[in-house]
């Protein structure tokens, strides 16, 4: 372990600390950011108002349109010129999201991905393939100030120019490697083009997030690469890659308890869950002195528990996240995510890990189009009947099957663009 006392701590201890240091969070914002000041006032609240966790039910949710509304600096507790670096999101849905951190905050960001990185079973002498995009987004600089913390070597490739990360990695023989899930499919690909076995490779891990991911792509991974695939989840307005992950055993992201607090709340009531149940998840940061932030409400849907795992550990553990809450669709009154339906998909032999799901408009009710890329060789109209009798039975939806040659579908250099919304478009047939 990388820090046994924090890794191993006892849950009243943790409960202890997480309860100080949420007070001195709340007296934090109080003191510096207008915009919790007035939040908290108007409810009446103040730090000793949380006499036990469950206390933090009192203090009211921070959106991520609150972020937008007070661009670019409005959340920060710190001047900005304190800031030693600034994220933001591409901003493609309205204005950025700005995130900031002092160089308290990079340091605890760095401890928390070096944490990871002993929990999967990375070595000080690995070196590691970085293939997550590098930019104003944090997904590429997490990571490698926590393996340079460690001791590990790393190579900042970034996302695209698959051909020249093949070479990188025939010549400087990495051990893991990073990137989207959908990219790592991509990459293996282009090396079978080219007559190499990706099994034959040096990487023996790979550490993929970004994006819902479903444990049977995690096994297609595993098998066409031959190495372990462990899940990193985190986001930018939290702190980035690193929030949690996976340990050797597979079951469950394990949780920085020391830097959050972490809840699972019905996203439509807003109350929370209990322990297992699969709802939204909400953060609270407990050490950031640049943007620390309030009951973010992620949109990320998922479970938690706090059982001891079997590594030892006894941090509070996440399951994969099941899907966001703008993504589920309401299919004739059923609920459905893009990862059960890939689920499905990825058991059927004959079919690509590569799939699209078109939204559409048919009669005045919704209905979806499944696109889905065949391997050389499947009988397609056998296939068809055996995917829309399993999303019937699985899913309990029924689905327009339309089926690709190889490589009919497009790849991705980042994250994968699973669902394309077509209601808007007349009901005539996906060509």
């Amino acid at each position: 372990m990388y820090n046994e006392i924090l890794e191993t701590m006892e849950a009243e201890e943790r409960t202890r600390l997480q309860l100080t240091s949420l007070r001195e969070t709340v007296r934090h914002v109080m003191k510096h950011v207008p915009f919790y000041q007035t939040r908290f006032k108007e409810r009446g609240l103040d730090a000793e108002a949380l006499q036990t966790m469950a206390d933090i039910q009192k203090l009211p949710f921070t959106y991520k349109s609150d972020l937008r509304e007070q661009y670019p600096f409005g959340l920060f507790a710190v001047p900005p010129h304190e800031a030693v670096r600034i994220h933001a999101s591409s901003g493609t849905s309205g204005k950025p999201t700005v995130v900031g951190y002092t160089q308290s905050d990079l340091d605890d960001w760095s401890t928390a991905v070096a944490r990871g990185l002993v929990a999967i079973g990375a070595e000080k002498t690995d070196l590691l393939h970085n293939a997550y995009g590098y930019g104003l987004f944090t997904g590429g600089l997490g990571l490698p100030s926590g393996a340079e913390q460690l001791g590990m070597t790393i190579v900042p490739v970034s996302g695209g120019n698959t051909d020249r990360q093949i070479t990188l990695i025939e010549d400087f023989q990495p051990r893991g490697i990073c990137g989207t899930p959908s990219y790592m499919l991509h990459l293996a690909e282009r090396m079978e083009e080219k007559g190499l076995d990706p099994k034959m490779s040096s990487l023996r891990y790979g550490i993929f997030g970004a994006e819902p991911w479903s444990e049977e792509l995690r096994q297609t991974l595993e098998d066409k690469w031959g190495i372990r695939a462990f899940d990193i989840y985190g986001l930018s307005e939290i702190m980035g890659p690193g929030v949690a992950m996976e340990c050797q055993e597979q079951n469950g992201l394990h949780l920085m308890d020391d830097l959050f607090i972490t809840e699972v709340i019905d996203p439509v009531t807003g109350e929370p869950l209990p322990e297992g149940m699969v709802g939204e998840l909400v953060f609270t940061s407990l050490k950031k002195k640049a943007l620390p932030i309030i009951r973010y409400r992620t949109g990320d849907l998922a479970s938690v528990t706090t059982e001891v795992c079997a590594c030892g550990r006894t941090t509070t553990r996440m399951s994969r996240v099941k899907g966001r809450t703008d993504d589920m669709m309401i299919i004739r009154g059923v609920n459905v995510f893009p990862s059960e339906i890939e689920r499905v998909l990825l058991q059927q032999p004959g079919v690509t890990p590569h799939y699209q799901i078109h939204r559409i408009q048919r009669a005045g009710l919704e209905a979806l189009e499944l696109h889905i890329e065949l391997e050389a060789g499947t009988v397609a109209e056998e296939l068809k009947r055996v995917i829309c009798h399993a999303m019937k039975t699985e899913c309990l939806i029924s689905v327009d099957l339309i089926c690709h040659p190889p490589y009919g579908l497009p790849r991705s250099e980042g994250k994968a663009v699973r669902i394309i919304d077509r209601r808007t478009e007349s009901e005539k047939k996906f060509v």
